[in-house]
């Protein structure tokens, strides 16, 4: 189903729009201190017809599921086509441009574009959390590593990206910074966006590709901060799926550990799997639970009952996730939630 236009405007009157939540003190929290509501593959048409669509509804994560172009060395978004676009993103390159037709199915930037836009339009709203899952993972060999993806961040998104060096300040590492917890308020990132990348599920089940999009990019942003250059960096790298202790052990190379804080997992793995979450709440780290419906008793996954849907927040809240995530496209009074975490 998709939020129809008179829908869009009731909830632009209402102010149910994403990230919204000053107004209930909650913009006194920190980023690390809140938990907020997601909507899994929001750039799919059967999802929302526009993208826009889903940050009018509420959502405050979108993800993109994005493909390197071996032809065209342009990042395609797509589920499931590695050499063309098919997606509900338009070209709104200026704030007066419409978000609610023209040309869907483009590439990367112009989905970026269409968050800044309407950012925008709406400077009270976010902070609002971006997820690319990089399908295929890199390819440096085409020039389509990390630096060619922050350059697709940075050229549509800009001064809005709160980008690694913003949370390090004086710290050593981004683990440093996070257990300090040097994350801002919420109200302070008003109007902003942080971007994490997870592998990709082609990826992931390549036994040809050695080096996945987490490893990648960490040893990219270790390299920049060695070099005294992490204002380029605009992306936290997210380790992926749910795993007890410290799931950075994961990683042979001990030196890309401190690079990472943010956290990306099924939500039944960590809450039906028994895993300690405190690790992550007092630590500080940002944690992204997916698949929110899954956690037992197992509700809709995309129309249950509102009261479900908030007893499902709020369960999750209280198990230390930052983001829900769902396929809870018409929920509009609960896309908007924003709760205090853990």
């Amino acid at each position: 189903m998709r939020v129809s236009k008179v829908a869009v405007a009731v909830l632009a009157l209402a102010g149910l729009t994403a990230g919204t939540a000053s107004a209930d003190g909650t913009g006194s929290l920190r980023l690390s201190e809140a938990t907020t509501v997601g909507i899994h593959n929001t750039y799919d048409t059967a999802a929302y017809q526009y993208l826009a669509q889903s940050l009018d509804a509420g959502a405050n994560l979108i993800e993109l599921d994005a493909w390197f172009n071996i032809f065209t060395h342009k990042w395609n978004v797509s589920h499931s086509n590695p050499i063309g676009s098919d997606n509900n993103c338009v070209q709104a390159k200026s704030p007066t441009a419409n978000l609610y037709s023209g040309t869907r199915n483009q590439n990367l930037n112009d989905c970026l574009d269409d968050i800044n836009v309407w950012l925008g339009n709406h400077p009270t709203a976010g902070p609002l959390t971006v997820k690319i899952e990089l399908k295929a993972g890199f390819d440096g060999n085409i020039g389509m590593g990390p630096a060619s993806l922050d350059s697709y961040v940075h050229n549509s998104l800009g001064s809005r990206v709160f980008r690694p060096v913003d949370l390090l300040g004086s710290y050593p590492t981004l683990d440093d910074a996070a257990k300090a917890n040097n994350w801002p308020t919420r109200s302070a990132l008003a109007g902003r966006v942080l971007v994490e990348i997870i592998p990709g599920t082609v990826e992931e089940q390549n036994p040809t590709d050695h080096l996945w999009t987490d490893v990648e990019y960490a040893q990219y942003l270790k390299g920049l901060a060695a070099a005294g250059n992490l204002s380029q960096a605009q992306i936290f790298p997210a380790v992926h799926n749910a795993a007890a202790g410290d799931p950075r052990t994961r990683y042979a190379d001990a030196t890309l550990r401190p690079w990472f804080v943010v956290f990306d997992g099924d939500a039944s793995g960590y809450i039906d799997g028994g895993i300690d979450t405190s690790f992550y709440v007092n630590n500080h780290y940002f944690l992204i639970m997916t698949d929110a419906e899954n956690v037992k008793p197992a509700i809709d996954d995309v129309n249950p009952t509102v009261q479900q849907a908030q007893d499902r927040v709020a369960l999750v809240a209280s198990k230390g996730a930052s983001v829900v995530g769902t396929d809870w496209r018409q929920l509009t009074t609960v896309l908007p939630e924003v709760l205090p975490r853990g």
